[in-house]
């Protein structure tokens, strides 16, 4: 069965920068990745890289961050009082994440730096403005269930999980 939309598919990766260095992988896990194709659960360049393939073919994708997590946006990094973190709890540290309400929705940001009462955040994916790298193994493909279809996401043995 080929990869196409409203199939379910497995596969392993290894997802590397251009230096080479391993940024994740399904195989450290022993579990491969599942998705519903057609439905945006995955990055757009490798979906459709995918489209076609069959259970068993293996293959090497370069995303571009256009097809990736998008370009980096200097206009997403900010500095903010530390007094907007009160009720945070704990010590603000580099490499924190929390979510905030943007006039484009809901939005990760990473604490980067802290200095005194000056707190810089940034907005972008971590991985925005990287060339992806996948090395990729497909194991299954099957077809979508109709619940899975109408949720646009895979469910897991027992149905679906919250």
């Amino acid at each position: 069965m080929q990869i196409a939309d409203n199939k379910v598919v497995a596969f392993h990766y290894t997802l590397t920068n251009d230096a080479g260095q391993t940024i994740d992988s399904s195989r450290q896990r022993e579990e491969p990745l599942n998705y519903l194709h057609g439905h945006g659960n995955i990055i757009p360049g490798l979906e459709k890289a995918l489209v076609g393939k069959e259970a068993g073919d293996k293959l090497e994708v370069k995303v571009t961050p256009e097809e990736g997590y998008g370009e980096r946006h200097e206009g997403l990094i900010q500095q903010v009082p530390s007094s907007a973190f009160e009720g945070a709890g704990g010590e603000l540290q580099p490499g924190m994440q929390f979510q905030a309400q943007t006039e484009a929705g809901p939005r990760i940001f990473t604490i980067t730096a802290v200095e005194g009462e000056e707190v810089t955040v940034d907005g972008n994916h971590p991985l925005a403005g990287e060339t992806l790298n996948f090395d990729v193994e497909v194991t299954e493909v099957r077809e979508a269930t109709d619940e899975e279809k109408e949720h646009g996401h895979v469910h897991g043995p027992e149905g679906h999980e919250h």
